[in-house]
């Protein structure tokens, strides 16, 4: 399979074995997210193409992660607020955007389509730590916002179903955990709303937190590794400080981790997971901001479903993105056969 993994910068594609091995090196081309759809079309077609040709198999079919509200049985993006074109200084962005029948007409394969956070959830799910037979695993990618999946077993809900089953909701927008609101209070995000989960832990906040308190005059290992330019800083700096016994950078991670806890401890409570995989770059700062989370999670979750859980780093961070694609293919693919027969 050819899994794409569409972004805001850089549109991605790499073939998978149905193991979720590599099959091939990965592509990337600047996806023009905002020159018109026209240009997103090429860029995608081309990155696919490439991971066709060397592949070491034949490609059977691609499926893609699209960051936005996607639907795969119309082949349609519903809304994607990253992807438009400006027209008199106005963006417009994605609506109601056709995706397959313009790619169909680059690219001689079945393609299929997702949303990226979902996405990375099944592949997370079949190729990582759900080990291909967790009863249920939520997974919430944390980095320039904070996406959440959910998927179950068959035997993780009431009635006839096959599987793996991924939550998509009634117009296959569901699962937006990183909106789920934690203090209503809080400060907003770029959904409109107040104190939501992806507020307080999305990378912008990270840095904001620790940008004031250096504003402050603490003291920190942090002002030397961006060389005093704070607009330099990153999460991967204060995890490198952490590292360093920073107490600045691991007083950031702990109120960080805590709030993210919060959610996870909600997300627990609705969804009973076996596995709650924390996925997105940042997830890279590991114990730092895990180990409050857990803490923090222990005292929202309900007893019971807490200690039926097990809140770990995702393993597939580096290509969730490309590997979800992969995966809704293989799914899709099984689906398609088993209606067939």
């Amino acid at each position: 399979m050819i899994g794409v993994d569409l972004g805001g910068t850089n549109v991605r594609a790499a073939a998978y074995h149905q193991d979720g091995t590599s099959a091939g090196p990965k592509f990337s081309e600047p996806s023009q997210a905002k020159e018109g759809p026209e240009h997103v079309f090429a860029s995608i077609a081309s990155v696919i193409r490439q991971a066709v040709d060397t592949a070491e198999c034949p490609a059977t079919s691609v499926g893609i992660a699209v960051p936005g509200v996607v639907d795969d049985a119309a082949g349609v993006v519903r809304w994607a607020p990253n992807f438009g074109r400006f027209e008199n200084g106005v963006f417009y962005h994605w609506k109601d955007q056709p995706l397959r029948d313009p790619l169909s007409k680059l690219i001689e394969l079945p393609i299929h389509l997702g949303n990226d956070a979902n996405l990375a959830a099944l592949g997370e799910y079949l190729f990582g730590t759900g080990w291909g037979s967790a009863k249920c695993l939520v997974m919430l990618t944390v980095g320039t916002g904070i996406g959440g999946g959910v998927v179950m077993a068959p035997d993780a809900v009431f009635g006839q179903a096959g599987g793996p089953l991924v939550l998509l909701g009634g117009n296959q927008g569901g699962a937006e955990l990183g909106h789920m609101v934690i203090h209503h209070h809080g400060p907003d995000c770029s959904a409109g709303s107040y104190g939501a989960l992806e507020a307080f832990c999305q990378r912008d906040a990270i840095v904001k937190r620790a940008v004031h308190r250096l504003m402050r005059g603490r003291k920190s290992a942090l002002m030397d590794m961006v060389g005093g330019d704070l607009a330099r800083l990153s999460p991967r700096h204060l995890s490198e400080a952490a590292d360093q016994g920073d107490e600045l950078a691991i007083e950031v991670w702990a109120e960080v981790g805590e709030m993210l806890g919060v959610g996870i401890g909600n997300c627990i409570n609705v969804f009973a997971p076996e596995v709650v995989a924390i996925g997105g770059q940042i997830a890279k700062a590991g114990e730092w901001l895990l180990g409050p989370a857990r803490r923090s999670a222990r005292n929202v979750a309900i007893p019971a479903l807490y200690e039926y859980s097990k809140i770990v780093q995702a393993q597939r961070i580096e290509d969730a993105g490309t590997l979800g694609g992969a995966a809704l293919a293989l799914e899709a693919a099984k689906w398609n056969k088993t209606l067939s027969s």
